[in-house]
């Protein structure tokens, strides 16, 4: 039975099939502004030369060979009108003069004969065809022609009653031999225009280029003081919006720094006021729970200012995986029964914002310490990327839970058995820190038959 429905999705599968298409056709094209920029100059320079050149071999390259290929063939026929009407010499000397002078021709009578097995004809060679075509509708007689021997003569054979006419002509009166002139200044001056077209749009390009540049490291947390907009109208429009944006950023994170910083110290405050008054309060068993309690709000006061805190101040400097990674192999030598391993693939120096990324590593590390005997660290440094894997053996996370745990104060007791120590933020701080860089942290199975935790930055 045909529905609506189904006369429905036949009408749309043409179209699926062209967007299909469209889609395949995107993919083996150029991505880049500047080569994309080329082609949109290129080709329709080179279509335009093409169909020039097409029109102008078919209209004037043939046109003026056929011309002047009937011309010669005209005098060829003259030539043997007068051998057959007027008596001639023994020798043919004086028709031989006038085809010299009169007519550019060298010609030749010979004795009877056959004539030569015709070549194959050129594939591309118009003038083998169309001089053919002239001798066979003025002259009418049986002729063998050679194009190809001389570069600079072509030779006509012609059967007459009793003799051979042997006709030599300069190539240049039977074919438009210049035409190639006109190929070579249409292609040459092409490529002077597409020079030129290559140096004004690297120009154009290049200011796109460093506002992408400036955009990038300011994601990264980089300064780029260096940038001045410059190029074309629009391009300055891009680069003053990006400048004002990254002022906003920069002003709002000083502010949201000062307000915290604010609250801090109030809040530090207020909490060595309640510590100082269960000192004085002596040892009381009932105040033991609101001392833990003051202990943990201090803590998460100091845990949320490092979550909080702005690492834009920070410049990027080198440090070295190698030492970064002896470090946190040192702290899990503190701990009875924690073991880790780490290897390096690649480039052992990275440029990073080390406070930060030392940090971030150390996150992740004290996490698989507090939850897992055994912790694998492995980093690869490539061109790129710089990826850096953390597996452990511990309980792990479910996949469900994976991304809830970056959110900050996120405890995940059943999967992590979290202790009174954790404040919910390292997970979360050591995203905003990867992100901070431009890269990201997330969370897989690891091969231990615990969690991995894969940092992935820019290299």
């Amino acid at each position: 039975m045909v529905t609506f429905d189904s006369l429905r999705r036949d009408d749309r599968s043409p179209a699926r099939g062209w967007r299909a298409m469209l889609r395949r056709f995107r993919f083996y094209l150029p991505t880049g502004l500047y080569v994309r920029s080329l082609l949109i100059i290129i080709i329709p320079m080179v279509l335009l030369q093409s169909v020039v050149a097409a029109l102008f071999m078919e209209r004037h390259w043939q046109m003026v060979t056929q011309r002047l290929s009937a011309a010669v063939t005209r005098d060829i026929a003259a030539v043997i009108q007068i051998i057959e009407t007027y008596p001639q010499d023994t020798d043919y000397s004086e028709i031989t003069r006038i085809a010299r002078d009169q007519l550019n021709l060298q010609i030749s009578i010979e004795p009877d004969g056959d004539l030569p097995t015709p070549r194959t004809k050129p594939f591309f060679s118009i003038l083998d065809g169309i001089l053919s075509d002239e001798l066979s509708d003025q002259i009418k007689r049986p002729f063998w022609i050679d194009t190809l021997g001389d570069s600079n003569l072509v030779e006509v054979r012609i059967k007459l009653e009793d003799k051979i006419l042997r006709v030599l002509a300069r190539r240049s009166s039977t074919y438009a031999s210049n035409t190639h002139i006109f190929i070579v200044w249409m292609v040459g001056a092409s490529l002077v225009l597409i020079g030129i077209s290559i140096l004004f749009l690297r120009g154009q390009i290049r200011p796109i280029l460093a506002l992408a540049n400036a955009a990038e490291s300011f994601g990264k947390g980089q300064k780029a003081d260096n940038f001045h907009p410059r190029g074309a109208d629009e391009v300055r429009r891009a680069g003053l919006a990006f400048i004002l944006m990254r002022e906003r950023i920069e002003r709002q994170l000083e502010q949201r720094t000062a307000m915290l910083t604010g609250v801090s110290h109030d809040l530090r405050t207020i909490l060595t006021r309640f510590k100082l008054q269960l000192a004085l309060a002596g040892e009381n068993p009932d105040l033991h729970g609101l001392n833990d309690d003051v202990n943990d709000m201090q803590s998460m006061l100091e845990a949320y200012m490092a979550f909080a805190r702005s690492e834009v101040e920070e410049d990027v400097g080198d440090m070295k995986l190698s030492d970064l990674f002896a470090r946190v192999e040192a702290d899990f030598e503190l701990h009875e029964g924690k073991e880790i391993t780490y290897a390096i693939e690649g480039d052992d120096e990275i440029s990073v914002r080390p406070n930060a990324f030392t940090r971030l590593v150390t996150n992740l590390a004290s996490n698989a310490r507090r939850y897992a005997n055994t912790l694998d660290i492995n980093a690869k440094h490539s061109a790129k990327w710089l990826t850096i894997t953390f597996d452990d053996d511990g309980p792990g996370i479910p996949e469900k839970n994976r991304e809830d745990v970056f959110k900050p104060f996120f405890r995940l007791d059943e999967a992590r058995n979290l202790d009174a120590s954790g404040t919910g933020l390292g997970l979360a701080i050591a995203r905003d820190i990867a992100r901070s860089h431009g890269g990201n942290v997330t969370l897989g199975d690891s091969p231990l038959g615990g969690l991995r935790a894969t940092v992935r930055l820019p290299a």
